[in-house]
């Protein structure tokens, strides 16, 4: 069962994610909040798998929130709620850990795919949130040094930048679903990363993907 917090200041609106929510045979809503301030103390005390964060609300926006949040609980997952992809808040709570973002106007089908998706492992980002998330690393002054990837690891790197999950990633590959979490697995360790966003930014940075080969979902 998928445990799902919803943070946003309008309640008609979190009363409707609710009861979608709740129509999933597997997924749950355990705890609603109305400012980011309330919602970081609910998922410190509740612990969800996933997280709906609006952006703009009273006494602590959703960015900030989500910064809290992750470094309370840095394997949650974050879903920026928004009405416009390319608004720079969408960009601004990636940077602070979100692992994708909603369109506040999406479907219920739209919904409970993206909770799947992102309680998966997998990110959900457009090619432009992912170029301005690479111009933020340009203005970076030093390099990191470029780890030793294996030349499979390099492959797994590729593929789940471009979208792809861990089964999709076996196939393609032609290895077992265990051998592509291993690969992954070392690779976050050796980029020192923490999730798939931030695989497909190093992917971009390192020129292995172009941002029109990241898949829109």
């Amino acid at each position: 069962m998928i445990q799902v917090a919803i943070v946003d200041d309008q309640p008609l609106f979190t009363d409707g994610l609710g009861r979608i929510v709740g129509a999933q045979q597997d997924m749950e809503v355990v705890g609603v909040a109305h400012d980011g301030e309330s919602g970081v103390r609910m998922c410190e005390e509740l612990r969800p798998d996933v997280i709906l964060m609006d952006i703009n609300m009273p006494v602590m926006d959703g960015v900030t929130a989500t910064g809290k949040i992750r470094q309370i609980l840095p394997d949650v997952k974050v879903l920026i709620l928004t009405v416009n992809a390319d608004d720079m808040n969408v960009f601004q709570g990636i940077k602070a850990g979100a692992t994708g973002y909603l369109l506040k106007d999406c479907t219920p089908e739209d919904l409970s795919r993206a909770i799947e998706t992102v309680y998966a492992g997998d990110t959900i980002m457009s090619p432009e949130v992912a170029r301005k998330m690479l111009l933020a690393f340009e203005e970076v002054d030093e390099e990191p040094e470029a780890p030793d990837l294996s030349s499979r690891e390099l492959d797994v790197l590729r593929a789940i930048a471009r979208g792809k999950g861990n089964k999709q990633v076996a196939t393609e590959l032609n290895i077992s679903d265990k051998t592509v979490r291993n690969h992954v697995s070392n690779i976050y360790k050796k980029l020192h990363i923490y999730d798939r966003t931030q695989a497909v930014l190093y992917a971009l940075r390192e020129g292995l993907i172009e941002t029109d080969d990241i898949e829109d979902r």
